[in-house]
């Protein structure tokens, strides 16, 4: 038997290790995606608390998000439900979930723990609280109160996300490669594997699907009732419908390498079969591309409409460069006899899809950025560097490939470009006499012929000098490409950058509307002597729950100035709430403060203010203070 050459060997343990520490990179990033829809805002607020029990509880998100029935869950106290009924979005809004609450519950302390999905499919899970009445103990903890995914099923999760990619290169690269540039067993077995692969880790992503998004440990993949309910989602949609594709996708492969089989060159004639083969491949590649472009950051945000088919149109581009690539050197290291031309044509297919590549991952970029400093200040930004400069690197190294394949010759007649040479001496005589008819002789010396053939091929291929260059070069772009490929899988389970600044400036918004008092100036005047003069009152910090009050005052002359009685009060007249009687004290010349007044809820609260400074002169007067 013949040993497997060095080099041979040394590139498979190089792709192997590189393939395994990308995976591990990749799982870990899987766990620890930042979400891509936000909470933004909720009623009641949290932290409130309210006078009344509210009758439901309402959530906004950043974005359109996926509910199921454990969406939403409030709990009193004790951590038992009070919620009632599905969680439904509110008024049809994407954007929104709100959740019934049971008749008559008791003051104290509520704990509302949330989870859904984002548009782009992926989970995303929070907790909050509010007070009815008055605040209380609770035996419910925040932290641990909402959903989260469990780190085996994300593990696993994010390795089958890669492998579908993966998948989806090798099998649509790989029949490319041979209906336009060059059929062989070596590139029909990396189709095989390819179709393979995506067929099996579609089928896991399907299984994990409801115990991703549900925060359910793997013993829940067997849960018929989680899958029913992941196959009613559109990323469960998406999976369904690529398994289908798939079924007529291996119709098309059986087709494409049987008639390659029978003659490679036919492929390439301008019959009826080929043009019915052409178009089905591209019905079927392009629906497999869509159930990507149509379940992840494609779907949402801005321009879906054309996002979407942009999106599409990329990853059939990375499949005809990475998928063709890794058909070429499959062909090559097999020792094929791939012609001049054949490769000569891929090099061209392969400068094409770069193109559109490029074209398409501008756009892409511009959507998912939209901003300078979001391409060097968010996670996703440094991502898309790091993948251009994989992709720049995955240039250089194919203009090297372009300089060997000029180098490249046909070889002597009856030989392909450094394959073996066809009707050399057999070095192994066909046995005689009854040896001849021994078939387990005849099968050994079989092998021992098919054995020298082969390492005579081996030997005839490794000494091209153009050859091996060239199998080098397409060696160096396939490690790249591994790299790359994983790069892609973690752009997709992170959060877009444009959607993170829009948190942060957001988040910024909140915070200066919150920070600092709100100020409101009212003049009064009693009517007696010294009746006139000017209420300052501060409202810090102007939100929900706990405030400090001050009230100066001041005379004409800007002087702070002593009265004989000052009360205030808070009222919410849209929601009939109060009045709320500020208990303020006296703390100098013209100065009254509260500490710790509660206002139970955010909105346009009116301001009561009713100044007393003799026996028989007062006078009430009015203003808005706005709460946040």
């Amino acid at each position: 038997m013949t040993r497997t050459p060095v080099t041979a060997r040394r590139a498979a343990a190089l792709l192997g290790t590189l393939l395994a520490a990308l995976l591990c990179t990749l799982t870990l990033g899987a766990g620890t995606a930042s979400a891509h829809a936000a909470l933004v805002s909720t009623d009641p607020a949290e932290g409130a608390v309210v006078p009344a029990a509210p009758r439901q509880v309402r959530l906004a998100f950043s974005e359109g998000v996926l509910l199921t029935d454990a969406s939403v869950r409030v709990l009193d106290p004790r951590g038992e439900r009070v919620d009632e009924g599905r969680p439904a979005h509110d008024g049809g809004k994407a954007e929104t979930a709100v959740v019934a609450l049971r008749a008559g519950i008791a003051d104290g302390t509520y704990t509302v723990a949330w989870q859904a999905v984002s548009a782009d499919s992926h989970p995303v899970a929070g907790a909050f609280t509010f007070s009815v009445g008055a605040p209380s103990k609770t035996t419910v903890s925040v932290a641990t109160a909402a959903t989260r995914t469990d780190p085996a099923v994300a593990t696993f999760y994010g390795i089958g996300r890669y492998a579908a990619y993966a998948g989806f290169v090798l099998l649509v690269g790989g029949c490319l490669f041979a209906a336009l540039c060059h059929a062989s067993r070596a590139v029909q077995r990396v189709a095989t594997a390819g179709w393979v692969t995506l067929f099996l880790s579609t089928a896991l992503l399907l299984l994990l699907r409801g115990a991703y998004t549900g925060g359910k440990g793997l013993g829940a993949v067997a849960d018929l009732s989680l899958l029913t309910s992941a196959l009613s989602t559109k990323p469960g949609a998406a999976l369904l419908s690529r398994l289908v594709l798939l079924s007529a996708a291996a119709v098309c492969v059986a087709v494409l390498f049987g008639t390659a089989g029978q003659d490679p060159r036919a492929l390439r004639r301008r019959t009826a079969v080929t043009y019915g083969l052409g178009a089905a491949g591209a019905v079927v590649a392009g629906g497999l591309a869509a159930t990507w472009a149509m379940a992840e950051h494609a779907s949402a945000g801005l321009q879906a409409w054309l996002a979407m088919p942009v999106d599409g149109v990329h990853l059939l581009a990375v499949a005809a460069w990475l998928g063709g690539l890794a058909a070429l050197l499959a062909a090559l290291w097999a020792g094929d006899a791939v012609p001049r031309a054949d490769v000569r044509r891929f090099s061209r297919l392969a400068f094409g899809a770069v193109c559109v590549l490029v074209a398409t991952g501008v756009y892409q970029s511009w959507r998912q950025v939209g901003s300078w400093d979001a391409l060097a200040g968010t996670a996703y930004g440094r991502l898309l560097l790091l993948k251009t400069a994989l992709v720049a690197a995955m240039v250089g190294a194919a203009l090297l490939s372009r300089r060997w394949t000029a180098r490249l010759t046909d070889g002597r007649p009856g030989q392909g470009v450094g394959g073996a040479a066809r009707g050399a001496k057999d070095p192994v005589r066909a046995p005689k006499g009854d040896a001849g008819r021994d078939p387990v002789r005849a099968a050994q010396l079989a092998r021992q012929r098919a054995a020298l053939a082969r390492a005579a091929g081996r030997r005839e291929r490794d000494a091209d000098t153009a050859r091996a260059g060239l199998r080098r070069a397409v060696l160096a772009e396939a490690a790249v490409a591994v790299v790359l490929l994983a790069v892609t899988t973690l752009l997709t389970g992170t959060q877009p950058g444009r959607a993170e600044e829009e948190q942060r400036a957001a988040t910024a918004a909140a915070g200066e509307q919150r920070s600092g008092p709100q100020k409101v100036r009212i003049a009064y005047d009693t009517g007696g002597a010294n009746g006139r003069g000017t209420a300052d009152v501060a409202v810090d910090p102007a939100g929900t729950g706990g405030n400090a009050v001050e009230v100066r005052l001041t005379g004409p002359d800007g002087r702070p100035v002593d009265v004989a009685e000052l009360s205030l009060s808070f009222t919410q007249q849209q929601k009939g709430i109060g009045p709320l009687k500020t208990p303020l004290e006296r703390r100098g010349t013209g100065v009254w403060r509260a500490a710790g007044f509660q206002l139970p809820m955010a909105g346009d609260w009116r301001l009561t203010l009713t100044v007393r400074t003799s026996d028989i002169d007062q006078t009430t007067e009015t203003g808005n203070v706005k709460v946040h």
